[in-house]
């Protein structure tokens, strides 16, 4: 018994190994860029063009709400993915007045000299929306796996410039790398400024919630949702959340394989409500309660939508604490 354990977890180890691998090497494969410009609401409209940064030119999808932006969020890809796998989140987060932006990059580890060059540049308000759109004044930062790390250095960067206008983060089951404790820190600067996050069941692909330790080591008393279950089959967890939820109907076959598992159709929707409300809010300074706990170690203290997620027989959903 003990030998067949033994080989189980020898499996499971070089498994995650490999799929760690994928943090700090280069991509074999990139998710096609799929780019932004195929739809048009009556709130908001995509346009893919072409941003230098550091001497080298990145596709990026920059997401216009129709009326004046409260906020530029940046929003990135996780390794080995596009912002076309982001469509979906993005346009969600738009509607809400958020402009967003996507740079398509390597995002190995989180990519750090890209997300300093680009810090660089928004402190130096030198980024250019298309069409003649106004560029913010306030900032948030977010991304989704490795981008999530990215997110963090971009972050980091912005406050080390002394850039004043950083509403804060909100990362989606982030995969941590290097200094990426620290950066969450200099973000947070305490509580001064939220940091957010939606995450995913504990898998290989996220590294088995590797960024949970620098989530719950913020001084604040909320960090947001873990997707977790949706049903135990003998005991054993199933279903429910998986790393790419928050591609959705983006994600594609290069997604599916990696993450194991594919996006929840119901996960999805409720990670892209959380995510657009917590964007509105920090671009303009609110705070739907409904999507908040005041302390969460105690559920009563928490608001109807995030109650609505975790006051359930199953652990479908659990506050980060």
């Amino acid at each position: 018994m003990k030998k067949h354990l033994s080989a189980a977890l020898g499996g499971l180890v070089a498994t995650a190994t490999f799929f760690g691998g994928m943090v700090g090497h280069d991509p074999a494969a990139q998710a096609a860029d799929v780019a932004c410009d195929n739809y048009s609401s009556s709130n908001s409209d995509c346009v893919n063009t072409q941003i230098v940064i550091a001497g080298t030119s990145h596709s990026a999808d920059w997401y216009l709400p129709r009326t004046t932006a409260s906020a530029l969020m940046v929003l990135n890809h996780g390794f080995s993915r596009g912002c076309g796998n982001l469509r979906g989140t993005s346009k969600a987060i738009a509607e809400q007045g958020v402009m967003v932006l996507c740079v398509n990059g390597d995002m190995t580890a989180g990519n750090p000299g890209l997300a300093d060059a680009l810090g660089d540049l928004m402190t130096q308000r030198a980024l250019v929306p298309p069409n003649g759109t106004p560029l913010p004044q306030r900032y948030i930062v977010g991304g989704h796996s490795a981008g999530g790390h990215f997110a963090s250095e971009l972050g980091a960067r912005l406050v080390a410039n002394g850039y004043p206008d950083l509403a804060g983060a909100i990362l989606f089951d982030p995969v941590a790398s290097g200094d990426f404790s620290a950066n969450l820190a200099a973000i947070a600067d305490g509580t001064a400024r939220p940091v957010l996050a939606v995450t995913a069941r504990p898998s290989v692909t996220n590294l088995f919630n590797n960024s949970h330790g620098a989530l719950v080591g913020l001084d604040s008393d909320y960090v947001g949702v873990q997707l977790v279950w949706s049903k135990y089959t003998w005991g054993v967890p199933s279903g429910g959340s998986c790393h790419i939820d928050v591609e959705g109907e983006d994600s594609d076959v290069i997604g599916v394989l990696g993450a194991g598992c594919s996006a929840s159709t119901t996960q999805t929707a409720r990670l892209r409500d959380f995510a657009a409300t917590w964007a509105r809010d920090l671009a303009t300074g609110g705070r739907t309660a409904a999507y908040y706990c005041a302390d969460a170690e105690v559920i009563s203290t928490c608001g109807s939508q995030v109650r609505a997620l975790v006051d359930r027989s199953l652990p479908l959903a659990a506050p980060i604490r």
